[in-house]
C-alpha cells in the first residue's frame, strides 16, 4: 500500500507523534520528559507535510486522505495550501520576486531580526494565494474543494474541542505545538534560500548536510536536489545530492544547522569575517552572469 517502503519511518513518526499527544494529555501534571519530544515530532509533522504534499505516502487514494487530515491536525493548517504556495508557486518562481516566500522582500540582510521576521511576513503573503486557490477550485474541481473544506472544518473542530474540554491543555499541547511546527518549516525556508542566488542553476539553495539534522527531518536537508527534481522521494535525496555536490558552491554546503545558526546570527554581528552577502547581489556587484552547466 506504501509507494516507498521508507515511509514506514513516515508512519512510526506518526504513531509516536499521536501516542505522546494522549500521554501528554492524560498526564496528571506537565513533563518536559514527554513535552520536548513531542516539539520534535510537531516539526516533524510539517516536513511531514511537505514530502506527502510531493510525493503522496499511499497507492490509494482514501489512505492519503486520511493521512492529509491526519497532518492537518497536527501541522496546524489545511494541508491543501501547499499546494499554491509551494508547489505552484515556490517551486515554479524559487526565492525571485514572484515567489511569496521569496526571503529579501524587504531587506538583503540575513540577521536575527530578519530571521524572526520571516514567517510572519511569509505567512501574510502566501494567504491571497490560498484564499484564491481554493475559489478556483469550486469552480473547476468540486471534489477536491469539499476536500480542502473538510480539512478546514476538522482542523477547528479539532482545536475547538480541544478547547472546550481543557483550554489550559489545549493550548499547551494543540496550539502551540502546531505554531511551532508552522513557524519552523517557515524559518527552514528562510535558512535554504537566504543569501544564496537565487538565478543560479546550482547555487539556488543552501544545504544542511549534516546525518543527525537528516536523520531527525527526512533529509530536508538536501535542498538543491528537491528544487531540480520536487517529485523525488526524500528518501533518494541524499544519493541524489552526491551527484551534485561538487557544482554548489562550497558556502551552501553547511554540515551543521546549529553552527550555521550560532556563526550568522550570534557571532557574526561582532566578527566581521564571519558575515556574508547575497551570492546574486555579489555577482550582479561583479556583473557575471548566473552560472550553467
Amino acid at each position: 500500500m506504501l509507494r516507498y517502503k521508507a515511509d514506514l519511518k513516515t508512519l512510526l513518526w506518526m504513531l509516536l507523534t499521536t501516542t505522546l499527544l494522549v500521554a501528554l494529555w492524560r498526564a496528571p501534571a506537565f513533563s518536559w520528559w514527554l513535552y520536548a519530544p513531542f516539539l520534535y515530532f510537531s516539526i516533524a509533522a510539517s516536513i511531514m507535510a511537505h514530502n506527502h504534499n510531493h510525493v503522496r505516502t499511499w497507492k490509494g487514494n482514501f489512505l492519503n486522505h486520511a493521512t492529509d487530515m491526519w497532518i492537518t491536525l497536527f501541522y496546524g493548517y489545511p494541508l491543501f495550501a501547499w499546494i499554491p504556495t509551494h508547489n505552484q508557486n515556490h517551486h515554479r518562481y524559487n526565492n525571485t520576486k514572484p515567489d511569496h516566500t521569496h526571503t529579501w522582500r524587504f531587506w538583503e540582510a540575513n540577521s536575527l531580526l530578519t530571521l524572526l521576521a520571516y514567517p510572519a511576513i511569509s505567512a501574510f503573503y502566501q494567504q491571497p494565494a490560498i484564499g484564491g486557490y481554493l475559489k478556483s477550485l469550486y469552480s473547476r474541481n468540486r471534489s477536491q474543494f469539499y476536500v480542502g473544506v473538510a480539512q478546514i472544518v476538522c482542523l477547528v473542530a479539532w482545536v475547538a474541542a480541544a478547547l472546550l474540554l481543557d483550554w489550559r491543555k489545549a493550548l499547551l499541547y494543540v496550539v502551540i505545538p502546531q505554531q511551532v511546527s508552522l513557524i519552523t518549516v517557515l524559518v527552514f525556508n528562510y535558512i535554504q534560500h537566504v543569501h544564496a542566488d537565487e538565478e543560479d542553476e546550482w547555487n539556488h539553495s543552501r544545504n544542511i548536510t549534516g546525518p543527525v539534522l537528516n536523520f531527525l527531518m527526512f533529509n530536508n536537508g538536501y535542498h538543491t536536489v528537491h528544487h531540480i527534481t520536487p517529485g523525488l522521494h526524500w528518501s533518494l535525496t541524499p544519493a541524489e545530492h552526491r551527484k551534485v555536490a561538487h557544482r554548489i558552491d562550497p558556502a551552501l554546503n553547511e554540515p551543521s544547522i546549529l553552527w550555521y545558526l550560532v556563526r550568522t546570527y550570534l557571532l557574526a554581528p561582532f566578527v566581521p569575517s564571519l558575515r556574508h552577502e547575497s551570492m546574486r547581489v555579489a555577482r550582479q556587484t561583479r556583473g557575471r552572469e548566473p552560472a550553467a552547466s
